[in-house]
C-alpha cells in the first residue's frame, strides 16, 4: 500500500518546492560594480587602521584584474589565493572574479602537503600570496604575484572595469572540503550559484543600506563569498579584524559593540561563545539587527536566548547547505525567543531551489518519515573537480514529472532545473531529514560517517587513511565522540604493525604535518585489536570508550609548585577531561584545541579577574608558562596567588562548609 496519497505526494514534490523567483543575471562582481558606481564615496571595507572606500577598492581590483587577464587569466581558469584578512584579500577575491577566473582559497595555516596538493589538484594558473606568507607556501607551478610586493607594478594598469566572457555557468570558486580517500575534494560552484543565493539574500535580510558586516568567516569556509558580497552589493561596510581578535570571543564582543555592527554570519559554536561574552559584558550598547547561523545544528541554549531576549530588533535565521550547494534552505526563528525549539528546523527551500526528502528507492517519504535529502535548483554545484566518479556518485538526474520522481541517468553538468517537467540536477547530501506538518524540514543527522566538528564537515575516513601512511598504524578507525563537557570532538583508535610501537603523540604530530587543525584527533587510543562484525569489519560500535588517560604526557611529571599554577593545573584538568597534570605539559599536546583554549581562558579570566588575552595560551602552552602569564598581569604584587589560594580553599569545601563561611563572612561584616 501506498505510504501518502496523491494529495501528499503532490505537496512535498510540488507545492512545496514552487521557489522560482527572478533575479539579476550578472556575476555578482558586477554586482558589486553597480554599486561602487552608486556610492563611491561610501566605505567598502573597515580595517583596525584604515577604511577603503567602494571607489577605491574597486579601482584597485581592477587594476589586478588587467593584470590577471594579460597572465590568461579568464573564465573557468583558477587561481590561488593564499592571504591574512586584510585589503588585499578584498582586492585579491575581486580581481580574479572580474577577470572572469575562479578562486581557490588556500588557508595558510594548512599543512604545505595539503597546500601543495590543492594548488596541483586545482591546476592553478596564478597564486596570490603576501610577503609575510611565502615561508608557509609550498613548491608549485603557478605564476606567484605578491600583493603586497608588486603592487608597484600592478599599479600601472587601468583602473576602469574590465570585460571578461564568463557567465553564470562558469565557476565561481572550488572550495576543499574532507574527502573519504585521504585528499581533500575540490567542489565547483558556478556562478549562478551565488548570484541566486545574492539575490534571496538581499531581498531577505534585516539590514539597510550602510549597514555594516562583520567578516568573521575564512575564505576556505563558503560562508565568506555570503557575507562579503551580501554586503558589498548593497552598499554596506565590513567590518575586518585580525585573527587574534576573531578567536577571542570576549575582544570580539567589545569590537562589535565599539564598530557598532548589525550583522554577524557564524557557526552555532561561535554563536554561543559570543553569546555567553555578551551576557559577561551587560554594558554593551549593540546595533545588532541580524545574526545568521550555518555550518552546523543550531541549539537555541540559554546564552542565546537571553541574547536575543536583549535584542528584540534582531533576527536569527538558520541557514543550511553543504558545500555542493552552499545554502539550500532558511528558517527566521520567531520573535519570541521563548517559543524557540532546543533544536530549530532548517526551514524551508530558499528561491529557485528544490528539495527532495526520498526514500531509499528514491521515492519521496510522507511527512514526518525520515528520508534522505537530496537538493536541486540553481544551486547545485557543477562537481567535484578531476573527481568524475565520485560527482557520477553524489550529483543525480532526477526526472520530476507531476509528483513523481525517478533516476534518469548520470550527471549532466551543464544540466539545470528549468521546470517540474524536466530532468533535475540534484545532489545527494547523505543527510537525513524530515517534513513537519507546516512544510519546515527538521535535521536528523548523518546517513553516513560524516561528521561536524566545530562547524567543519570531516571525513573520518580521510584521516584514517593518512594515518594509516605512518609505518607503524596497522589499523585505525576514527570516531566523533563527546569530550568531558559534552562537545564533539575527534577520536582514533589504533593498531600497531607488529614489532612496531607508536604513541599518542607522536601520532598527532604526523597528522598535524599533513591535516588542518581540526582534523586532527584531540585523543589516540592504542588497541591490541580492532572488535569485529561477523563479516570481519571494524566494529565500529564496539570500539571502546575514549579512555582519557590514554593521553600522552611526554614530559616527566612534576606538581604545580605554587597556587596559581594549581589553579591552572586544575582548570586544565576539567576542560581536557584529565585526571592530572604537571606544570611543564603542553595544553595542545594532551589534546587541547582553539574552542577548549577559549574555555580555559575565560575560565581563568573569570577566576583572577584579569583581561588574559586569548594568545597568552598559545604562546605559553605549559602551566607554568601560563601561570606566569597570569601574574604578570596582576593588578598587585601577590594578588594572584592570593586569589588562587582562596580557590583552592573554596574548592576542597563541601557546600555545605562553603555556606557557613559566607555567612560568617556575612555576620563579620555586619558587626558594628
Amino acid at each position: 500500500l501506498p505510504l501518502m496519497d496523491e494529495a501528499e505526494r503532490q505537496q512535498v514534490v510540488v507545492d512545496w518546492n514552487e521557489r522560482t523567483a527572478v533575479y539579476p543575471q550578472l556575476p555578482i562582481h558586477q554586482r558589486f560594480e553597480q554599486q561602487a558606481a552608486q556610492t563611491p564615496d561610501a566605505i567598502a571595507a573597515e580595517f583596525p587602521n584604515q577604511t577603503v572606500t567602494y571607489a577605491e577598492l574597486n579601482w584597485r581590483a581592477n587594476q589586478l584584474a588587467h593584470a590577471l587577464q594579460k597572465a590568461g587569466v579568464g573564465p573557468d581558469v583558477k587561481v590561488a589565493l593564499s592571504v591574512e584578512r586584510s585589503l588585499e584579500m578584498l582586492v585579491g577575491l575581486l580581481g580574479i572574479l572580474k577577470a572572469g577566473g575562479t578562486y581557490v582559497p588556500l588557508d595558510p595555516t594548512y599543512p604545505q602537503e595539503r597546500l601543495a596538493y590543492m594548488l596541483a589538484d586545482s591546476g592553478a594558473k596564478v597564486l596570490l600570496t603576501q610577503t609575510s606568507l611565502l615561508p608557509a607556501m609550498p613548491a608549485h607551478q603557478a605564476k606567484l604575484i605578491c600583493l603586497d610586493r608588486d603592487w608597484t607594478a600592478i599599479a600601472q594598469e587601468s583602473a576602469e572595469n574590465p570585460t571578461s566572457d564568463v557567465t553564470l555557468d562558469d565557476l565561481i570558486y572550488i572550495i576543499y572540503t574532507s574527502g573519504s580517500t585521504g585528499k581533500p575534494k575540490g567542489v565547483a560552484l558556478k556562478q549562478r550559484a551565488i548570484a541566486n543565493l545574492l539575490a534571496w539574500q538581499l531581498q531577505n535580510s534585516n539590514c539597510e543600506v550602510g549597514d555594516k558586516t562583520l567578516q568573521f568567516t575564512t575564505l576556505s569556509f563558503d560562508v565568506s563569498c555570503q557575507e562579503i558580497f551580501a554586503t558589498l552589493a548593497s552598499g554596506g561596510t565590513l567590518v575586518m579584524i585580525d585573527e587574534a581578535v576573531r578567536r577571542d570571543p570576549e575582544r570580539l564582543a567589545r569590537l562589535v559593540a565599539e564598530k557598532q555592527v548589525n550583522r554577524i554570519f557564524l557557526p552555532f559554536v561561535a554563536l554561543q561563545q559570543l553569546a555567553e561574552a555578551f551576557a559577561a559584558q551587560p554594558s554593551l550598547d549593540l546595533h545588532l539587527r541580524e545574526l545568521v547561523t550555518a555550518g552546523e545544528q543550531l541549539q537555541t541554549t540559554p546564552p542565546i536566548v537571553a541574547l536575543f531576549e536583549r535584542l528584540p530588533n534582531c533576527r536569527l535565521a538558520n541557514h543550511y547547505g553543504p558545500s555542493e550547494t552552499h545554502v539550500a534552505t532558511a528558517y527566521d526563528l520567531p520573535a519570541d525567543p521563548k517559543t524557540w525549539d532546543a533544536l530549530p528546523p532548517i526551514g524551508q527551500p530558499i528561491a529557485n531551489t528544490q528539495i527532495y526528502l526520498v526514500d531509499p528507492q528514491m521515492q519521496p517519504v510522507p511527512i514526518g518519515v525520515p528520508g534522505e535529502l537530496l537538493i536541486g535548483g540553481d544551486n547545485v554545484a557543477r562537481g567535484y573537480l578531476n573527481r568524475p566518479e565520485l560527482t557520477a556518485e553524489n550529483f543525480m538526474r532526477l526526472s520530476v514529472i507531476g509528483e513523481r520522481l525517478s533516476v534518469i541517468g548520470q550527471t549532466d553538468h551543464g544540466l539545470r532545473i528549468t521546470d517540474h517537467g524536466s530532468p533535475t540536477t540534484v545532489y545527494r547530501t547523505g543527510d537525513l531529514a524530515r517534513y513537519r506538518a507546516d512544510g519546515n524540514i527538521e535535521y536528523l543527522g548523518r546517513i553516513d560517517q560524516q561528521v561536524k566538528i566545530r562547524g567543519f564537515r570531516i571525513e573520518p575516513g580521510e584521516i584514517e587513511a593518512v594515518l594509516s601512511e605512518h609505518g607503524a598504524v596497522k589499523e585505525t578507525a576514527v570516531l566523533a565522540k563527546s569530550d568531558p563537557s559534552g562537545n564533539k570532538r575527534l577520536v582514533a583508535y589504533v593498531v600497531t604493525q607488529p614489532g612496531q610501537t607508536a604513541d599518542s603523540l607522536t601520532l598527532r604530530n604526523f597528522l598535524k604535518d599533513r591535516l588542518p587543525e581540526y582534523m586532527v584527533p584531540s585523543l589516540v587510543m592504542l588497541l591490541d585489536e580492532m572488535p569485529l562484525t561477523p563479516s570481519g569489519k571494524i566494529n565500529r560500535r564496539g570500539l571502546p570508550e575514549p579512555d582519557e588517560s590514554a593521553r600522552v604526557v611526554v614530559q616527566e611529571f612534576v606538581a604545580p609548585r605554587t597556587a596559581v599554577e594549581a589553579v591552572v593545573a586544575k582548570v586544565w584538568c576539567e576542560i581536557l577531561g584529565v585526571e592530572k597534570i604537571g606544570v611543564n605539559d603542553n595544553f595542545f599536546d594532551l589534546g587541547g584545541h582553539s574552542l577548549l583554549a577559549t574555555q580555559v581562558i575565560s575560565r581563568l579570566k573569570t577566576s583572577f579577574k584579569t583581561n588574559l588575552p586569548l594568545r597568552s595560551l598559545f604562546e605559553s602552552p605549559t602551566v607554568a608558562e601560563l601561570a606566569v602569564e597570569i601574574v604578570a598581569l596582576e593588578a598587585q604584587p601577590g594578588q594572584a596567588e592570593k586569589i588562587a589560594g582562596v580557590l583552592q580553599k573554596l574548592g576542597g569545601m563541601t557546600p555545605e562548609q562553603m555556606k557557613q563561611l559566607l555567612e560568617a563572612k556575612r555576620k563579620a561584616g555586619a558587626t558594628p
